[in-house]
């Protein structure tokens, strides 16, 4: 049985060798890679960033004495409101006036000996040098007068603007030396958020932009600014910069000292991006696939990114509008293989 059925599978096998056209080939004709492709365009595009930031009242100054002595008054406390010109704080002014009392009697004296010494001059029984001594004594007595008089102005100190009190570093009685830091105070209007940005969104910033700013602790509550200011040196080891937003109208919750994020928007220019997960990468650039219709290949081309804008990137160097980039099918594609579009995603190309 084994036998008969060992020559009928011989008898099978040679009867279908017999069939088959002599010189035929086993290898199957190639199949085209497929991919999916779609035409290159630029768009107008704004970029946003959201950085974080600290709020600022931009406007401070310290208050600070002239003169040494003690306090008499400083009747305002952290966060009382001031208005321009209101009296801060006064200094103990009872020697200076009498030194400026003493110093009017001297200027007095002076006079009258000057006019003596010039009818003495008219009678011949004085001369021109006494005449010029008693001159020079009655300017200088005048000199100390105007010294006395503007030392006892700076005994009080008046707000040189509408301000809160932000600091207050000493009390009524305190005996202070001269130049001691004794209050500071703040305009209000003068709140800004403050961020650090790199140089490479500087570069793509103005003033006037517009830009929102979120506080954290008010809810993250967003409040429409703009931008007011960008500082001119960046820090050498960072490569920071700062960049000072103005509110639209400062809300009155705010408080200098504040965590905040802003968001920027670059303005609109056209952009070329592309889907990031067309992007490629290896250990010497980054690259994408191009479709060459006129070979029907697929061509590796090196680009230079720029910014990510959500599920896409720009490619700022290495690719023009109207160029066909392939977009998927990447599994296996090398460069110069012959590929097979599927379809152009032309119409997702908004950026």
């Amino acid at each position: 049985m084994g036998r008969l059925l060992l020559l009928v599978s011989v008898l099978v096998f040679a009867s279908s060798c017999a069939e088959r056209p002599a010189g035929t080939s086993q290898k199957r004709a190639p199949r085209n890679h497929l991919v999916e492709v779609m035409t290159l365009e630029a768009h107008p595009t704004r970029i946003t960033y959201v950085r974080p930031g600290t709020l600022k009242l931009r406007r401070s100054v310290h208050i600070d004495n002239r003169e040494e002595g003690a306090i008499t008054a400083l009747p305002y406390f952290e966060g009382d409101r001031v208005a321009k010109g209101a009296v801060v704080l006064r200094i103990d002014a009872d020697l200076l006036q009498l030194e400026l009392a003493k110093a009017r009697a001297t200027t007095r004296q002076a006079q009258i000996d000057l006019r003596r010494v010039r009818n003495l001059l008219a009678r011949n029984a004085a001369s021109e040098d006494e005449v010029a001594q008693a001159r020079t004594a009655l300017e200088i007595a005048q000199a100390e007068q105007r010294l006395l008089e503007k030392r006892l102005q700076y005994t009080v100190i008046k707000a040189p603007f509408d301000a809160v009190v932000t600091e207050r570093l000493a009390e009524p009685g305190d005996v202070v030396a001269r130049h001691t830091h004794l209050l500071t105070l703040a305009d209000p209007d003068s709140l800004i958020a403050e961020s650090k940005l790199s140089e490479l969104l500087l570069a793509r910033l103005q003033t006037g932009d517009a830009v929102e700013i979120r506080i954290d602790a008010l809810d993250g509550r967003a409040f429409p600014g703009h931008i007011r200011r960008i500082h001119p040196q960046l820090d050498p080891k960072t490569r920071m910069g700062t960049v000072e937003i103005a509110f639209d109208a400062i809300p009155p919750e705010a408080r200098a000292g504040q965590f905040c994020r802003v968001t920027l928007k670059t303005a609109a220019r056209k952009r070329l991006t592309i889907p990031f997960a067309a992007l490629q990468r290896d250990r010497k650039e980054a690259f994408v696939y191009l479709y060459d219709a006129g070979e029907g290949i697929a061509r590796r081309t090196p680009v230079r990114s720029g910014a990510r804008l959500a599920d896409r990137v720009e490619i700022v160097e290495g690719l023009h509008p109207g160029q066909t980039l392939i977009v998927r099918g990447f599994l296996g594609l090398r460069d110069g293989q012959k590929v097979k579009p599927l379809h152009d995603r032309a119409e997702d190309t908004a950026g």
